[in-house]
């Protein structure tokens, strides 16, 4: 019997790495020109990458596709073998017992970073190294400790935060700032959007056991109509949910609905349900966009007798 090995490091204690994840698509589905910038960064001697953009477009998802080609060893030889991070600084917030002496979380981080070879880290929210006034870090200036191996280049980090925080917090430290590149992520096209659905169908069925059982014509007729009922105009304003967020949040709420129901198949009753519950478009958009899907399915609606009146 193998002894159990518990983990010391504090990346293995508190970090998740994302280059070990199981993958069952690409998580970043037409998003290689931000991949391709994030690599450039990386590959630059004292600069990591910074994401930049409107909350909900997939800034985490671009990390993710990153730590996916290096999975697959499709990424320039210099980041062959590298391991991306995931960390929620958070969690190093106070002192643990190291060999009977007590010292603080992100000194142990750090100098783990400052010894470790090809690592990652990733920090979601990084506004919030910068922001040390907040009771989320208790004043612990988190940047300022971080910005020597910064420098030197032994630490190398992708942060991602959204335009607001980016200008209000992570602008006013010009010194923290200039050891990133900022990478703008903007929010996807309709049709990359419908791609980014497709591609998403296999990791839902494998994840709730349920499947999308349509042809591919009609399951793009389905995307397409969801992309089309949740653009800019329609969805209610400033709710922090844009392309392809607000499209993947109806999908999935749909497969709910057919684990609910204990059914091996989403149907259309179920991408139904989902649409007349949705919270994000205004409630006179989502009527009519409800009378057009029934006019765009009504052979399908049809077909399985589904219960119109039935939206719960």
């Amino acid at each position: 019997m193998e002894e159990l090995v518990i983990p010391t490091g504090m990346l293995e204690r508190y970090g998740e790495d994302l280059t070990a994840k199981k993958y069952i698509t690409n998580p970043a589905i037409a998003r290689d020109n931000e991949i391709k910038q994030v690599i450039l960064c990386l590959l630059t001697p004292e600069k990591s990458a910074l994401l930049v953009g409107k909350p909900g477009i997939g800034k985490t998802a671009i990390v993710e596709g990153l730590a996916y080609l290096i999975q697959k060893n499709e990424v320039p030889n210099a980041l062959k073998g590298w391991h991306i991070i995931k960390i929620n600084i958070t969690s190093l917030l106070g002192e643990i017992n190291v060999e009977g002496a007590t010292e603080a979380k992100i000194d142990l981080l750090i100098k783990e970073l400052n010894e470790r070879e090809k690592t990652i880290l990733f920090i979601d929210e990084t506004h919030v190294l910068v922001n040390k006034n907040t009771t989320d870090n208790s004043g612990i200036d988190f940047a300022n400790m971080l910005k020597a191996g910064l420098d030197r280049g032994t630490i190398k980090m992708i942060g991602a935060t959204t335009t607001e925080e980016y200008e209000t917090y992570i602008l006013r430290d010009r010194a923290f700032l200039r050891r990133f590149q900022k990478i703008e992520v903007l929010e996807t096209d309709a049709e990359d959007t419908v791609k980014i659905l497709l591609g998403t169908i296999p990791k839902l069925e494998a994840q709730m056991n349920v499947k999308l059982n349509y042809t591919d014509f009609i399951k793009e007729k389905i995307m397409k109509f969801i992309v089309e009922m949740t653009d800019e105009y329609k969805r209610v304003y400033e709710i922090a949910s844009r392309y392809p967020d607000i499209c993947l949040t109806i999908i999935a709420n749909a497969f709910t609905y057919a684990v609910f129901d204990n059914e091996t198949e989403v149907k259309i009753k179920h991408i139904y349900k989902a649409i007349c519950n949705a919270k994000n478009i205004y409630e006179d958009v989502k009527l009519k966009e409800i009378e057009r899907f029934k006019k765009e399915f009504k052979d399908l609606i049809r077909e399985e007798n589904v219960d119109l009146e039935s939206r719960e």
